[in-house]
């Protein structure tokens, strides 16, 4: 038997895709916004797709910020933006 793998939704575009395939964005306990490549840190934690895109519409939408139940930095959105746009690069999007 396969083994099932997780859906999860795009808060911006909310498209439904397998976990693997988004990006998660955790509120910290301590309060911090930060990427969480792995998908196992702990905290409250809020899905996008791997694309800039769907972070500007986030961003756009405060979805990402509702998501999260916080407010949001505009440095902590540069710094997302960023580093999605090296994983983009690194998986030859």
């Amino acid at each position: 038997m396969p083994k099932k793998i997780p859906v999860r939704q795009c808060v911006a575009c909310r498209q439904q895709k397998e976990k693997p395939q988004l990006a998660r964005i955790t509120r910290t306990p301590q309060g911090d916004i930060v990427y969480d490549p792995k998908g196992k840190a702990p905290g409250r934690g809020a899905y996008l797709c791997k694309s800039v895109s769907c972070l500007e519409k986030a961003i756009k939408s405060r979805a990402l910020a509702r998501a999260l139940d916080c407010q949001i930095p505009d440095e902590v959105y540069d710094t997302l933006r960023q580093q999605l746009m090296e994983e983009g690069a690194q998986d030859g999007e």
